[in-house]
């Protein structure tokens, strides 16, 4: 009689946990790190896709995911600046797209960097390069603010940076428990 009543309450505390959204603790703990880290970064929605995709909830395993991503944008950014300088007829626009292969090219090196840094555990360096990494993609359009406007796809990219580097930073910091 005791265990069938231990196996009544049993059951309705576990049915109670499910349905209140508390059980399965891992997913509960992922939850928590996630919304740790993106309620802090300067889109939160889109930090949410990036991170529940990682596979992951180790801050040096999401750092690594987030810098390989940052790395992959900004690589095709420096693709579609290099691509917009062999077909831009403007020498405005010739010159500005120019100046982002730059940028894009410095950014690149300073995420390869950020690799070696999080590797070393030296996550203030990790933050350095995450806040360079944005002032380059945004250095990029600067060139950008009198007119003509650019018509490409750059400006979106220079924002998906920056976010993802966001991200980078709130990591960060985590890693170096500040936040």
């Amino acid at each position: 009689m005791a265990s069938s009543s231990f196996l009544a309450v049993s059951s309705i505390v576990l049915s109670v946990l499910f349905f209140n959204g508390m059980v399965p603790m891992h997913v509960a703990f992922e939850n928590d790190i996630v919304s740790t880290i993106c309620k802090k970064t300067r889109n939160p929605s889109f930090c949410f896709n990036v991170l529940n995709s990682a596979g992951t909830t180790d801050l040096k395993g999401l750092a690594t995911f987030t810098l390989n991503l940052a790395y992959n944008k900004a690589a095709q950014s420096r693709v579609l600046a290099q691509s917009l300088v062999s077909k831009a007829t403007d020498p405005k626009f010739k010159e500005r797209y120019a100046t982002c292969v730059e940028h894009y090219d410095d950014a690149v090196d300073d995420i390869e960097d950020g690799k070696n840094y999080l590797g070393k555990g030296d996550y203030n360096s990790v933050n350095t390069m995450a806040s360079a990494v944005m002032t380059e993609a945004s250095d990029c359009l600067d060139s950008f603010m009198q007119p003509p406007k650019d018509p490409s796809a750059l400006s979106d990219n220079r924002k998906v940076v920056e976010d993802i580097c966001s991200i980078i930073l709130v990591i960060g910091n985590l890693l170096l428990g500040r936040a």
